[in-house]
């Protein structure tokens, strides 16, 4: 499927192969949660934060099925990091940064970080200034769907789904039931159309 990425630019979006079905993202995020349970002997001071948008509905289904493994509840919090990003002065002037508070407190936990992608770490890198704002966790840890290398920072994933290799010109789309009807990862391209 061909797309336009705006109504003003003549670069699209092509469909190349997908990645992952909705029985193999939940698959893996199975393999996470038993990954996470194992690094972590157990979930006893664990806490979970879903970085907006699609960390927030990974972190709760990673939840879900620490929950069924452990018969415990782990606590899981959402974190938006708008207002931290080392892009916003390229858009007009700097907001007062005041952060949200957590739904659920990080002092002295050992949290895992939730995202989808994982691709220059400038996300990674605004999400522990936030999260440092909403308190002082023992230890964080990152886990991510997608590594699709090209860091620009040194950030590095402890859980990941499944790595895969792009170039520039290619995007990974994840699409969740919550956020997107429906359930998918995506490797699309960028194609640039040439107009006279």
């Amino acid at each position: 499927m061909i797309r336009p990425m705006s109504s003003t630019n003549t670069v699209t979006l092509r469909d190349k192969v997908q990645l992952l079905s909705a029985s193999e993202i939940e698959r893996t995020l199975v393999r996470l949660a038993h990954e996470i349970v194992e690094k972590n002997n157990g979930v006893q001071n664990l806490a979970l934060v879903g970085i907006r948008r699609r960390g927030i509905p990974l972190a709760k289904r990673v939840a879900a099925i620490l929950e069924r493994i452990e018969k415990v509840p782990v606590p899981v919090g959402t974190l938006d990091i708008t207002l931290y990003r080392d892009d916003l002065s390229t858009i007009g002037t700097k907001p007062e940064v005041k952060p949200k508070a957590m739904e659920c407190d990080i002092a002295g936990k050992d949290v895992v970080l939730v995202d989808d992608v994982l691709y220059t770490g400038r996300t990674i890198r605004a999400a522990l200034d936030a999260l440092f704002d909403c308190g002082r966790p023992r230890k964080v840890q990152l886990l991510v769907l997608i590594d699709r290398g090209h860091r620009e920072l040194p950030i590095e994933a402890a859980f990941v789904g499944r790595r895969v290799q792009t170039t520039q010109q290619e995007v990974i789309e994840v699409k969740l039931e919550e956020t997107d009807k429906t359930e998918k990862v995506m490797l699309v391209e960028r194609v640039s159309e040439d107009r006279p």
